[in-house]
């Protein structure tokens, strides 16, 4: 039977292209009878694919392993054909084992049954153009259609089913409604219309290599299992095909779907106020206001001010020094490296139980409950329609975003991004202008009871950074960003459970990672302050604390303990009699400055030694060259007051971001006129 089906499928192939087809090395492990034809279930993850698998198959299922994997794949008989599920995926290609086994399902099927949510058209239907591009015929289901219309879209389905060529029919699985007119349509399903510039791209290359047309896509999106199996190198036309992709499923979504406001809850108009520039960024502002409101003024004032004063240095490191001054004498290099100045059982305890832990803790409660509302992922959204021209386009806003809770994780994250170019845009963001939630929540304490005008001047050169390093990495670096695609969850009200369950497993998280690293730190510090080493870094980086950024020599400390964890460098600002300007020059470094270790370590696995190689130096020179451009316009100014310091330092950043975008519009101008002038003479 499996050799039957496998001389129909290259029977199938040849007739459609005229060439030969590829030659699968995993052989589906299901019988196909004589003649039957191979229909197969392909969706998004979530989007009603069981439901349709059992209205096709009823209760005669079975259930085979994929060869090389763990997966199962359940497979049935619809009349004398078979039915085949497929693992829910965004897309077919060989990231994962779900994926890998999608596509080649797909690639032999006879028709794709596509179940796509009329809620998520615009993540979805990026599958269904895929599946489209490699040829094979494909009948959409349109499913979720009530669930849409609760959040106020209207999907044109007859107009949907004319733009990408292949049927169309509006269904809700859950209520068996559609489902009959699905087996009567299912086999009227059609090849559909290709992206444009790619069918012509992957059928040149199909009739180059005689190869079918899906491998041949494939192979030009770099799909390395593919290659392998013709002998072919992966290609390199991925993020362009992916881009010329999603612009056409974001036209064909923005002709079919109308959001109407007939009917809608009162979660999807918050929902939608929180995505529009003139409600939404008031709305950020609110609850930016209200975050500094909790953290910077009730935990990092009211609590840490109980845990680490009350708590830790009145009752807990007099009991813990008279304990161990009792056994060991203070002035030994025992007693130093336990309960000296930075010593392992007092700073050290006290910093993280006295004063980051409540930090910590608040942050991720606020996190968690911006998360668990479905408000998180519409910041992002916010951002990247607010920031597109400034370097953070497409999906690279999102690791921005999740830098906030932690650098390391968030340079993981930088692997799922659309491109290459993305991914170094994103890395070097991190590691320069995004403080974690630890450091944050130090930073925030730091400046709680400063004057707003520090804060907005701290705020303002970290934006203006983030600004003037993403737009000059967007002029720089050649090719084009993909867009943002996220799902935006329901807006509704936090489930208590999930943000304590998400606070405690995140806190805890810091807690184990935090601790030996923090007394590594300070232990390295107790060591080179009794060999007399501290001294000897703080004069040799003399010239920049004191002479370029005008602090005290003692900085130097801080800045080796950020090489540790960032927020340990924030924290070693905490009892250096710094004057308030002083604070922000300090904080304002310490934040550009390089990243922990960790995130180090990640920076370099992730973008390889040369470029980790490039970026850390840079973002070390970056972090000295603004506190010390900061620190001079302060001082310049201030004998005409906070204000004139503050205005003078807003100036003088205006002044790079604008002559940035007018040297991106220029080049921008450029590069037109160059086209023109070549289609001209062409």
């Amino acid at each position: 039977m499996a050799e039957h089906h496998g001389h129909r499928h290259r029977h199938r192939h040849r007739h459609r292209h005229g060439q030969r087809a590829s030659s699968y090395h995993d052989a589906l492990p299901i019988e196909i009878p004589p003649g039957a034809r191979k229909i197969v279930l392909a969706g998004n993850p979530n989007v009603g694919k069981s439901v349709f698998f059992n209205a096709l198959t009823g209760l005669y299922v079975d259930v085979s392993n994929y060869p090389g994997t763990t997966l199962d794949i359940s497979h049935g008989r619809f009349g004398k054909d078979v039915v085949i599920d497929t693992p829910g995926v965004y897309g077919i290609s060989s990231f994962n084992d779900e994926e890998r086994i999608a596509r080649d399902i797909i690639l032999s099927a006879d028709l794709v049954l596509n179940v796509v949510s009329a809620v998520h058209l615009e993540r979805d239907l990026f599958l269904t153009q895929q599946i489209i591009d490699t040829g094979v015929p494909v009948i959409v289901a349109l499913n979720m259609v009530d669930e849409a219309r609760r959040n106020g879209r209207e999907v044109d389905h007859r107009l949907l089913s004319r733009l990408l060529g292949v049927p169309v029919i509006p269904t809700i699985a859950v209520e068996k409604v559609g489902l009959e007119e699905v087996k009567q349509q299912l086999f009227t399903a059609t090849p559909g219309q290709p992206t444009p510039g790619v069918a012509e791209l992957v059928d040149a290359f199909a009739r180059e290599q005689g190869i079918a047309r899906g491998d041949a896509l494939l192979i030009l999106e770099g799909d390395p299992v593919i290659a392998a199996r013709h002998g072919l190198p992966p290609g390199d036309k991925r993020e362009e095909i992916y881009r010329r992709r999603r612009e056409r499923v974001n036209w064909i979504t923005s002709q079919v779907v109308k959001e109407t406001e007939k009917g809608i809850s009162w979660s999807t108009r918050i929902g939608r106020w929180m995505l529009r520039p003139l409600t939404g960024i008031p709305l950020l502002i609110l609850t930016l206001w209200a975050m500094y409101q909790v953290i910077g003024v009730f935990i990092a004032q009211t609590v840490v001010g109980f845990t680490e004063e009350t708590v830790m240095q009145g009752y807990y490191e007099p009991a813990i020094k008279a304990v161990v001054g009792y056994l060991v004498s203070p002035d030994s290099v025992v007693g130093q490296i336990l309960i000296g100045e930075f010593g392992l059982l007092t700073m050290t305890v006290t910093y993280i139980f006295g004063l980051l832990l409540p930090l910590v803790l608040g942050f991720y409660l606020v996190l968690s409950l911006l998360e668990d509302s479905g408000y998180l992922p519409r910041i992002a959204a916010l951002l990247d329609r607010l920031l597109t021209g400034f370097g953070l386009n497409g999906r690279a806003v999102i690791p921005i975003i999740l830098g906030f809770g932690c650098v390391t994780m968030a340079t993981i994250t930088t692997r799922l991004l659309g491109s290459e170019r993305e991914r170094r845009i994103a890395t070097f963001l991190l590691g320069l202008a995004i403080p974690c939630s630890a450091q944050l929540a130090v930073i925030i304490s730091l400046l709680a009871g400063k004057s707003w005008l520090l804060i907005f001047l701290y705020v303002m050169v970290i934006f203006a950074m983030l600004v003037i390093a993403g737009t000059a990495l967007n002029m720089i670096l050649p090719g084009q960003s993909t867009e943002l695609l996220i799902d935006l969850p329901p807006v509704r009200l936090p489930r208590p459970t999930n943000v304590l369950r998400k606070t405690y497993f995140k806190t805890k998280h810091f807690l184990t990672e935090a601790t030996p690293l923090f007394a590594g730190g300070s232990l390295l510090i107790s060591l080179l302050d009794i060999s007399g080493g501290l001294k000897a870094i703080q004069q040799f980086l003399r010239p920049l604390t004191e002479g370029w950024l005008l602090l005290p020599k003692e900085v130097a400390t801080a800045f080796i303990m950020g090489f540790v964890r960032r927020d340990f460098g924030a924290a070693g600002l905490y009892h250096l009699h710094l004057s308030d300007l002083q604070v922000a020059v300090a904080l304002i470094t310490i934040t550009l400055f390089v990243p922990c270790i960790a995130s180090t370590m990640v920076i370099f696995k992730e973008r390889g030694r040369k470029e980790g190689l490039v970026i850390w130096p840079v973002i070390i020179t970056i972090a000295f060259i603004v506190g010390g451009i900061v620190s001079r316009i302060l001082h310049w100014l201030m004998p005409y007051g906070l204000g004139a310091g503050v205005a003078g330092v807003a100036a003088f950043f205006l002044m790079l971001i604008f002559l940035l975008l007018l040297a991106a519009f220029f080049r921008k101008r450029v590069v037109i006129l160059k086209v023109k002038t070549v289609e001209k003479q062409g």
